[in-house]
């Protein structure tokens, strides 16, 4: 501990008055540094890039605006009771009807093997 009072710590330490100029620069000066090195650094920058990134950053944002999207939709149709038991239900029903369509017979089995087999060595090589 000090033998010190916190009377005499103030006396070291003028406080500044309106009438007394500050010590450090004013707020205009400090935004006038800011904004210098801020052009600075934009100075630097290459624009002849910005396309593409103009471009990722625009898909991205439509990737973000369209999932949000699509969420209110769904907890929209999750909000009324029986809308979701009932698209359930739609979903069990096409997956059968195109179950007995397509793989009811041995050739109808074995053409939608081709047709699987075909996207898949046109899309993955």
């Amino acid at each position: 501990m000090t033998d010190v009072s916190p009377e005499s710590n103030q006396g070291s330490t003028p406080t500044p008055t309106p009438d007394t100029p500050s010590a450090g620069p004013s707020i205009s000066e400090r935004a006038g540094d800011a904004m210098g090195k801020a052009n600075e650094i934009l100075g630097k920058v290459d624009w002849s890039q910005m396309g593409k990134y103009g471009k990722a950053a625009g898909i991205i944002a439509v990737v973000i605006v369209a999932q949000i999207i699509i969420k209110v939709v769904i907890d929209t149709i999750n909000f009324f009771p029986i809308v979701p038991g009932l698209l359930e239900l739609l979903g069990v029903v096409v997956v059968g009807q195109w179950s007995w369509q397509n793989l009811t017979t041995s050739e109808k089995r074995t053409a939608v093997f081709e047709k699987v087999q075909n996207l898949r060595n046109e899309y993955l090589g």
